[in-house]
């Protein structure tokens, strides 16, 4: 049976785990990382040290539950992150897109291709993260290395669609 992160972390936590409001969670570990970094391109590295911190802080952090909820905190960040990029992003693609169109211009649409990519995107990365759990075989690993998969593609993502508004 296939779970999502939020199913797997319920029945995490509703199995005596880390309760959400014991988590001891802030993003600012990973946004310090980032901006020493230097450029959102170089960033990558930094995505999972909020929930690493999580981990270290929480009483019962390192159990199972807590590492998924503690990942599943620093995932949420990250979607919020996506989704609002992607909003702007699609936002500025079609208003080029209606320039182009007002000049008379043969150049590919952006926003489909845009809404394309990322409906592509999140088809691999599901099947990236199902790959992933699958080689825990139904084991304790399976549900942390699923999540911490979906929360590294999830922030490479948002920072890939963060640094074209950036380009923009």
């Amino acid at each position: 049976m296939r779970y999502t992160a939020n199913a797997l972390l319920a029945l995490l936590l509703g199995a005596g785990g880390v309760a959400a409001q014991d988590l001891v969670f802030s993003m600012q570990a990973t946004d310090t990382c980032i901006a020493d970094s230097g450029h959102e391109g170089n960033a990558a590295p930094c995505i999972g040290e909020s929930a690493n911190l999580c981990m270290e802080r929480t009483d019962g952090g390192q159990s199972t539950a807590g590492m998924v909820a503690c990942m599943g905190a620093e995932l949420e960040v990250w979607d919020q992150r996506l989704n609002a990029a992607y909003t702007e992003l699609m936002a500025r693609e079609k208003s080029e897109d209606r320039e182009m169109a007002d000049l008379e211009s043969s150049a590919p649409k952006r926003a489909p291709a845009l809404q394309d990519m990322q409906r592509k995107w999140m088809a691999y990365r599901d099947a990236r993260c199902d790959y992933i759990g699958a080689q825990w075989g139904g084991g304790t690993g399976t549900g942390p290395a699923v999540q911490g998969c979906h929360m590294v593609m999830t922030g490479k993502q948002a920072l890939f669609l963060q640094r074209m508004l950036a380009d923009y």
